[in-house]
Order: structure tokens, then C-alpha cells, then sequence
């Protein structure tokens, strides 16, 4: 199957290429990048939503499933974006927000008519509690509580995320169906795949009991993690829900259903989203995201996430998205070579989010020009840092858009240096170091294909062997500023095939007494 083999590349519409001038992102600019993406050697791009909305939460909040948003183009340019993407052999996913619409989606704009409207049950509404207060003590993610009363029926709809994102009422068949359809809409247009958006948490507690304090939490820290959301999501039968998603995309063979789960689950908690090789194809797997940099810590992860899974299960790793903060800003650019080889070399799918490639970085967002929801209502890393146009040249606006127009998010100050057209240039950039890795992970079963075996190694040194049939490579991973001496007395020597030293790749080297660099990472072949 493509996706157990492929590399998804993550496009945030709104930041990709603009065509016409507007300053946002847009089909017709993404069409005009694509040769880019096959010279990258990438295999799928994922597309954060492309949906009409009215961006309360930049097209989180739905107000159309099927069609597209009139920034990004029309359905014409979609289909003209599925065939170019296609002839080059790339796949393309949607994202899908099946737990919430938008406040202005025709359905929500039904259901808040009247109490007996026959949308009246689409959404999650409450009656207040005696004093006129929300209905029980759920918080919403994106600041205050997860309630928004409605003057026009006296009643509180809910929305886990921003008021202007009220939450679907999943327990009710219409909203499944309907749900469903537009996944059958999307496939049958040629789209080959979805990930789709929070699926974890469609289903509430059926009581709506109030959720119960977090010990953990301290007064200071963000008020939204005061609860336990025990009874907001993931109620019990969410895992049947999976499973009824499942049958949708096995009427469409070859196509893929991602799935973001919370951060933070368990092995065993993300591996009960394969069900029996019944549920997802791919619960994205964030562990990675909230681990620190460090060897031993992601050796650990790692080995029990690889080891947890069912046999059937395919492991998948992200190092960024959008809604992280990038990879250079968390791990300093001196590892951003390391943790490319790392998230290539893994036995699994990775997903690249645009411009990681580059090595761009979380741009400051001055605080009244912070359009990002989340951003606005709590202290902190706001979203719009990751999500800031991508650099393709050194011309002004780094060629994202046209030199007079303002950008809808301001572009990187040193975009004149972290670019496509300079590092395509450089056979030991950061960029061609990333397509070096797609193409020889490519062509090697060992790396696309084959098992994983972590390797003991010096402290700040991640080892690891994969293998296919005879096919064998090393992967050497030095997390440190400092060089470390090995000793792999399995092998007598190696070839190196990829390492972010670019002049070290081709020699031979003697594995039983040899020296990995400060900041190294390195695929041997033995």
C-alpha cells in the first residue's frame, strides 16, 4: 500500500504559494509549485482544511464540506490540482473536521432557529442551570468555558474549541450519514485519503457530569488544563465509531484514513485506534512532539511505541505541524540535519510539515497582529509562528506572493539565506539533504520497508539497525555538541550513504573504532 511506503508532506494552504496576489495561499500557486515537490521526491501532500469558512479558526470551523473556500480557488482548480498531482505520482489527503462545524454552517444556522427544528439535535444544546450558568464545568481549549449561550432558544451549545466551532451531535444518525457522505463526496472525486481532524473526541459523556479537577495542575499554568476532560471526549464507544469510519474508506480501496488522536496516549492507548486492523489505518502518533531532545529518551519511546504496536499496525512519526512549534526553534538548527535523518529513517510514515525542509523557524508575532484563536485567549506559543509563508526565493516576500503586497502572516527576516532557490544551489544544504534522504529511503527496502533494532550507544547517541531480508543500514544519531567514539563490533565496516556532513558521504569506515561528529547523523551501509 502507498502510504506504508510513502512520505505525506504536509501544505497549510494559506501559506504555500499565492498565484494571485492577495497575499494568501491558494490552489493555483500550490499547482505551480508541485514540480517542486516530485524534485523533493515527496509521495502524498496533506492539505490542512480547504473548505469554505469563515476562518474563526482558519478553516477548523466548516461552513461547506464540499466545496472550496473562495480564497484558495474553485472546485475546477481542486480537480486541476488532483490531476497535476496525480501525472506526478503524488497522492493527495483533505482534512476532514467531523467533530465541529462552523457557526455559519447552513445546518448550525438551522439548528439554532428553533428548539423543534429538525437540525434541532445536529448540535449539543443545554438547558442552563437554575442560575443561568453553563450546563456543567467543561472548559474549552481555546480559553473559557466550553458553553456559549443563545439568546434566540435560551439554551447553551457546545463547542470544545472556539464559540464559533459548535460541536456536532455525533449520537445522532443524521450527523453520521451526513458526515459519511461527504467522505464518499471526496473519495470519488479522486482524492486519496483523509486525516481527519480531533476523531477521538467526537462522542461526549451521554450524563454531560462535570469533568473532575487535574492534581497536577498549579494556579499559574493555563486554566483549560484544571480539569481531567474525563467526560468532554472520548466517551466509551468512540472506538465503534472508528470502526463505522473504517467501512467508509474500505468502499474506496487504496485510499487512507488518518486519525489525530490526543497527544500524550499511551502505546497501548494509540495502538487501540487500529482496533483489528478495523479502525484507522494511521492514529498520527505525536509522541516525538513532547518528548526532549535528548537520545535516551527518544531510544525509549521509540522502542516501545515500535514493539506496542499489532503486528498489522503501521507506526507513523510527525517532528512538527500546525499547531508545533518548528523544528529549528525547538532543537536549534544544529539539529535540524539529525532529526531529518531521524524522521526518515524510522520504520513507519512520516508526515514533513512545509518548509521543515528549509529549516524555517517560528517568525515572533507582534501581540496585536496575533490572528490565531488560541493565540489570542492564551499566554504563550500562539499557532500563527508555525504557520508563516514558505520561503521560495530571495526576492521580497521571499517569492510567496507579489513584492508590494502585504503577506497575511509576516515572512522569516533571514528568508534571504533559508530559501528554496539558495539551497538548491548548495549540494550540502539542509534541502538537498532532505531529498538525498526521500530518494535513497526510496530505493532501500531496509529503510521504507524493513524492520527496527535500537543498538546500544554512548550517552547522547541514538543506534539503530534496519533490515530487510539481508538488506542491513545503520542509523547513527548524535544528539550532542560534543563527538562521541563508537565501536560496532558486528561489522567490520561501512559504507556511508547519507550523512549531514555532505563530504562524508562514500567513505568507508572502519565501525569498530571510529567517531561520530557533534551534531551528526549518519545511514551506513553494512
Amino acid at each position: 500500500m502507498w502510504w506504508k511506503t510513502g512520505v505525506v508532506y504536509q501544505i497549510y494552504p494559506r501559506s504555500f504559494m499565492d498565484s494571485n496576489g492577495d497575499g494568501i495561499g491558494d490552489i493555483p500557486g500550490i499547482i505551480s509549485r508541485l514540480d517542486y515537490l516530485q524534485w523533493l521526491g515527496i509521495d502524498a501532500i496533506w492539505f490542512s482544511p480547504l473548505f469554505p469558512s469563515p476562518m474563526a479558526d482558519f478553516g477548523y470551523d466548516v461552513m461547506d464540506y464540499t466545496d472550496i473556500h473562495h480564497e484558495y480557488g474553485s472546485l475546477a482548480d481542486f480537480d486541476k490540482l488532483l490531476i497535476e498531482a496525480h501525472s506526478r505520482n503524488i497522492k493527495i489527503i483533505l482534512d476532514l473536521v467531523p467533530n465541529h462545524t462552523s457557526i455559519e454552517h447552513p445546518w448550525f444556522q438551522e439548528s439554532r432557529s428553533s428548539r423543534d427544528n429538525p437540525k434541532r439535535d445536529w448540535y449539543i444544546w443545554k438547558d442552563p442551570k437554575p442560575d443561568g450558568s453553563p450546563p456543567n464545568n467543561w472548559l474549552a481549549y481555546f480559553g473559557g468555558p466550553a458553553w456559549t449561550f443563545d439568546e434566540t432558544t435560551g439554551q447553551y451549545y457546545m463547542h470544545n474549541f472556539d464559540p464559533g466551532q459548535p460541536e456536532l451531535n455525533w449520537r445522532n444518525p443524521e450527523v453520521k450519514q451526513a458526515m459519511f457522505d461527504v467522505i464518499r463526496f471526496w473519495l470519488r472525486r479522486g482524492v486519496d485519503g483523509f486525516r481527519i481532524d480531533v476523531i477521538d473526541r467526537i462522542l461526549k459523556d451521554t450524563q454531560f457530569r462535570d469533568n473532575p479537577p487535574n492534581p497536577d495542575w498549579k494556579p499559574g499554568d493555563p486554566l483549560v488544563g484544571s480539569l481531567l476532560r474525563v467526560y468532554s471526549e472520548a466517551a466509551p464507544g468512540t472506538h465503534d465509531y472508528m470502526r463505522q469510519f473504517r467501512r467508509v474508506f474500505d468502499e474506496f480501496p487504496g485510499t487512507v484514513a488518518i486519525g489525530e488522536v490526543q497527544y500524550g496516549l499511551t502505546t497501548q492507548q494509540l495502538a487501540a485506534f487500529y482496533g483489528d486492523d478495523d479502525e484507522l489505518h494511521l492514529p498520527f502518533n505525536f509522541g516525538l512532539l513532547g518528548l526532549p531532545w535528548d537520545a535516551a529518551a527518544i531510544r525509549a519511546f521509540v522502542d516501545d511505541y515500535d514493539a506496542g504496536l499489532p503486528a498489522f499496525g503501521q507506526p507513523n512519526y510527525v517532528l512538527g505541524n500546525h499547531d508545533s512549534p518548528r523544528i529549528a526553534s525547538k532543537y536549534g538548527m544544529a539539529q535540524v540535519g539529525v532529526a531529518a535523518v531521524l524522521l526518515l529513517t524510522l520504520r513507519g510514515t512520516p508526515t514533513i510539515y512545509y518548509g521543515e525542509e528549509l529549516g524555517m523557524h517560528n517568525v515572533t508575532i507582534p501581540a496585536d497582529q496575533i490572528l490565531d484563536p488560541q493565540g489570542k485567549n492564551q499566554a504563550g506559543f500562539n499557532r500563527d509562528e508555525c504557520r508563516t509563508p514558505m520561503q521560495w526565493d530571495t526576492t521580497p516576500n521571499a517569492g510567496f506572493t507579489c513584492p508590494d503586497v502585504v503577506p497575511w502572516l509576516p515572512v522569516a527576516s533571514d528568508y534571504e539565506q533559508i530559501n528554496v532557490a539558495v539551497q538548491q544551489q548548495n549540494p550540502a544544504s539542509l534541502l538537498n539533504l532532505y531529498r538525498r534522504l526521500l530518494a535513497y529511503r526510496k530505493r532501500t527496502p531496509a529503510l521504507n520497508a524493513g524492520r527496527y533494532y535500537s543498538l546500544d550507544a554512548p550517552e547522547g547517541c541514538f543506534v539503530y539497525l534496519r533490515q530487510f531480508n539481508d538488506q542491513q543500514r545503520l542509523v547513527v544519531l548524535n544528539f550532542t555538541t560534543e563527538a562521541h567514539t563508537l565501536s560496532l563490533d558486528e561489522w567490520e565496516s561501512g559504507l556511508i550513504a547519507i550523512s549531514t556532513d555532505y563530504h562524508r558521504e562514500g567513505q568507508t569506515i572502519d565501525l569498530k573504532n571510529w567517531v561520530v561528529r557533534a551534531n551528526e547523523a549518519l545511514v551506513i551501509e553494512v
